[in-house]
């Protein structure tokens, strides 16, 4: 079974490219990927299963061996937004998600002007609360 690592992820599209030790790299879609895993850090030890695809080679039945040593919690902790900061990102949050609700009690989905804004205020507040 071929092995590398991860040259790069994107969690949102769902697809990145796995470097192979004796090959070229290797297309990866998030189907490939374990069960419960839903992205894949840059630089993790993987196994791989290679189909040929449309586009040339794709990795198959994804299994990490081991993930890169993440940034220490204290290095974290010294790199966390101040609480005034913080209040900023919770309040223009709270904004947002008021508008969501409102569009989604009239019967739409929001529109990708407010999505967009919303989901990035989300995914920060995600990072600094996730010690």
């Amino acid at each position: 079974m071929p092995s590398g690592k991860v040259k790069w992820y994107d969690a949102e599209k769902g697809f990145g490219f796995l470097s192979q030790s004796d090959g070229p790299d290797v297309y990866v879609h998030a189907d490939a990927l374990p069960e419960g895993v839903t992205t894949l850090k840059p630089g993790a030890r993987v196994e791989f299963g290679i189909a040929q695809g449309r586009r040339g080679e794709q990795a198959l039945q994804v299994k990490v061996l081991d993930a890169p040593a993440s940034i220490s919690r204290n290095r974290r902790q010294a790199q966390r937004k101040s609480p005034e900061a913080m209040t900023t990102i919770v309040e223009d949050l709270i904004r947002l998600l008021d508008d969501v609700g409102e569009t989604y009690r009239h019967g739409r989905h929001p529109d990708a002007r407010t999505a967009r804004p919303t989901a990035k205020l989300l995914r920060a507040l995600a990072d600094e609360l996730d010690l």
